[in-house]
């Protein structure tokens, strides 16, 4: 038996919808779990049931904290306990990172978040490169948000190049803030997320918060500030040693990309590629490579990414 279960709603949860939650441990474990006498009783390989308990109890430790657990959740602490590192989960789940608007906890899922998170509180400069829902650009913007509440900047400056992905959207209409909208839309989204849309409108016209396109960033010197280069291999080497060299006095800058999605002609060379390259040895920055088994956002987004990966990796042997 493992730890008992005090109400419904912790019943449910730990079970998720259609017993899915359940089902991946079952599976992973090569056992079966019941529910009995408030509790639940494992069933099957007498060799795995005790991982499969050490699963499930820190699942519902988590639930009685008021965390909530998904797919991706379930999936990366069934391959740490297997790989009988289950012991670092509490240091990697309860590393709170910062709070919703709504007060809901902002934590890190992976132990390669949590390297990504320490490396901005610990460095200047920070370089993220990893495939797509690993939260580098989330997780950034959360950091950001944390400081300004701090008082540790005066203002926050986003800014990701203005590059069509794979495809012309031709003429955009409007004025200039309409015509570069789109491209800034995803980090709109995760500001309103952190902050809500009043605080975040308020902000944004007292200048506090800046979202602009990478074309703006040259020329300035950005003092007090936390700087996030979104999407930044679709830079250039010129762009990004302008924008690297942007940084003032207190500033603290991140830059985040996707090396698996360059949108640059076939002629030019990822900026950010180059300089994860040329800056790797030098003191006081960071570099963090997240991967496939860190991507969060879907448990179906985990399998495209390695779909992906394993088809590079045979194009490259071919």
């Amino acid at each position: 038996m493992g730890m008992p279960l005090k109400n419904l709603d912790v019943y449910q949860a730990l079970f998720g919808m259609n017993d899915q939650f359940i089902n991946i441990i079952e599976k992973e474990f090569s056992v079966s779990i019941v529910l009995r006498d408030n509790g639940f009783r494992i069933q099957g390989n007498e060799g795995t049931k005790p991982l499969a308990k050490q699963v499930i109890d820190k699942l519902i430790s988590l639930l009685y904290e008021g965390q909530s657990i998904d797919v991706s959740t379930v999936r990366y602490l069934c391959s740490l306990v297997l790989k009988g590192h289950g012991d670092s989960a509490e240091d990697i789940f309860h590393d709170i990172v910062a709070y919703t608007y709504r007060g809901q906890r902002i934590c890190c899922k992976t132990a390669g978040q949590q390297e990504y998170v320490n490396a901005m509180r610990n460095s200047e400069l920070t370089l993220a490169i990893g495939p797509a829902g690993t939260g580098k650009t989330y997780l950034a913007i959360a950091l950001a948000v944390l400081a300004l509440r701090n008082k540790d900047v005066e203002r926050i400056i986003l800014t990701r190049p203005a590059v069509e992905a794979g495809e012309k959207l031709g003429f955009l209409p409007g004025d200039m803030a309409q015509k570069i909208d789109p491209y800034l839309r995803p980090l709109y989204d995760a500001l309103y997320d952190l902050m809500g849309q009043d605080a975040y409108v308020s902000l944004i016209e007292k200048g506090t918060i800046e979202v602009a396109p990478l074309a703006f960033m040259r020329g300035r010197t950005l003092n007090d500030a936390f700087i996030i280069l979104d999407e930044a291999q679709n830079t250039s080497s010129e762009q990004m040693k302008m924008f690297l060299t942007r940084m003032g006095k207190n500033s603290r800058c991140v830059v985040v990309g996707d090396l698996t999605q360059i949108d640059l002609p076939q002629n030019r060379q990822s900026g950010l590629k180059i300089a994860s390259e040329v800056l790797k040895d030098v003191e006081g920055l960071s570099i963090v490579n997240l991967t496939q088994a860190d991507v969060v956002r879907n448990d179906l987004v985990q399998r495209i990414v390695g779909a992906y990966e394993q088809h590079q990796n045979h194009r490259s042997l071919a």
